[in-house]
């Protein structure tokens, strides 16, 4: 295998798919200069590869990816795969024999065979690999890791962890935005939630065995229309009442603070007037119950651990958009955690300790994911850097195994059965 380090200079990035993933490691690279930096983007939209660029003139652009990975010479040492989830397979593996070290945007692939195919184009090059499983860098991660790698809880025997989507963006993202279909892009347990059953895998070292999972699209449906109810929102009698009315979720943010998320997602004219003309005639602005949208809003996931112990995952639209709450319940103490402080009880002594992780960051894409995006930034530079692969916390075969759960899960749904998690 290849893994060369990089010596006395920034790591060269380029950056395939510049939406708002790519937006965001790519802010990381340019507030970490002496690090690395930003050589190339390729992208279509002429907009967002100006603002992967920021400015700089040497960045080179490339419409096409193809035309990147065409070049005679590598032109970077890695690239960050951003696209969207239909979109992965054909970039990373062309990147991956051209020799590239690959950064990539969860999910790997929206189905098995394809997520199996990208691992092993991976593995067959030798390169260095990694997806964004954020939660695994972040802060809190390492806190609550901490406590179980401690043995204070004993065994852990059951496991509950709560995904709060939040009301607003599962409407922005999931009713409205680019994942609302599992034809166009993946199943809600994939697209969003991929991203916990891969953290519960390595907070607590246990590999899932077996699952079995219920869930549906149960409020956002056309028969749940009000009668009233207009077919955009801003023609809508309804907008004072309704929490899913998208002018009182955008305009507020564009008044208060301007060009950031979810505001650049809709719009590349980020002023009120910009903002009101992709509700008029965007899909950001459709009536909630008469979107296309497919994915569920409600879903729950029984696991079953390799040694036996037991959890359960759930994910929900019906909350406010906040830090995941996790309860680890162990044979010697049980840890109670908000995503950004953890209150342990040892059962021994009685005694309970509350520990913190100090701010950083709310847990969606405008808050760095908790530290997480860049904490993978930094890893994987680093990574990259030193040639060094055990740096990277989240590698193909990790991934595919938490991917290989979802995709277990997502048969059961459908299939109303129980089923084992395959092997790699």
């Amino acid at each position: 295998m290849d893994h060369t380090p990089v010596a006395g200079r920034p790591v060269r990035i380029a950056v395939i798919g510049a939406g708002n993933r790519g937006q965001s490691y790519a802010k990381w690279v340019h507030a970490n200069p002496d690090r690395a930096r930003i050589v190339a983007v390729a992208d279509p939209r002429p907009f967002q590869r100006g603002v992967i660029a920021a400015g700089d003139p040497d960045v080179r652009h490339f419409e096409d990816w193809r035309e990147l990975v065409a070049e005679p010479e590598r032109i970077a040492d890695m690239v960050i795969v951003s696209t969207q989830d239909r979109q992965h397979v054909e970039p990373a593996v062309a990147c991956a024999e051209r020799g590239y070290a690959i950064l990539m945007e969860k999910p790997l692939a929206p189905t098995e065979e394809e997520s199996r195919r990208i691992v092993a184009a991976i593995e067959s090059a030798g390169v260095l690999f990694g997806v964004c499983h954020v939660m695994r860098y972040m802060p809190y991660t390492d806190l609550v890791k901490s406590v179980v790698d401690s043995g204070v809880l004993g065994d852990i025997v059951n496991v509950q962890h709560l995904e709060p989507v939040g009301w607003w963006h599962m409407a922005h993202s999931y009713v409205r935005g680019p994942w609302r279909r599992e034809d166009l892009a993946a199943p809600m347990l994939l697209a969003k939630s991929s991203h916990d059953l891969d953290w519960i895998r390595y907070v607590t070292g246990k590999r899932i065995a077996t699952v079995a999972s219920f869930g549906s699209r149960h409020h956002f449906r056309h028969e749940n229309k009000p009668a009233l109810a207009a077919d955009r929102c801003l023609d809508c009698p309804l907008q004072e009442t309704c929490p899913y009315a998208a002018q009182k979720l955008y305009l507020p943010v564009v008044r208060d603070e301007g060009a950031v998320w979810p505001v650049t997602v809709i719009t590349d004219d980020a002023t009120e007037e910009g903002v009101i003309e992709a509700l008029r005639t965007g899909p950001y602005g459709v009536c909630v119950y008469g979107a296309d949208n497919t994915v569920v809003d409600n879903q729950v996931v029984a696991l079953q651990f390799e040694d036996g112990a037991a959890g359960t995952f759930t994910m929900t639209a019906f909350s406010e958009q906040e830090h995941r709450k996790t309860q680890l319940f162990g044979s010697h103490g049980m840890l109670d955690g908000d995503g950004e402080r953890v209150r342990v009880t040892d059962f021994r002594t009685g005694e309970s300790t509350v520990h913190e992780t100090g701010p950083t960051g709310a847990a969606n894409a405008g808050g760095d994911h908790g530290g997480g995006d860049g904490g993978v930034m930094s890893a994987f530079v680093a990574a990259v850097a030193a040639g060094d692969p055990g740096l990277i916390r989240s590698g193909p075969r990790e991934s595919l195994d938490s991917h290989l759960a979802v995709f277990a899960a997502e048969r059961s749904r459908h299939g109303g059965t129980v089923e084992a998690v395959p092997r790699f």
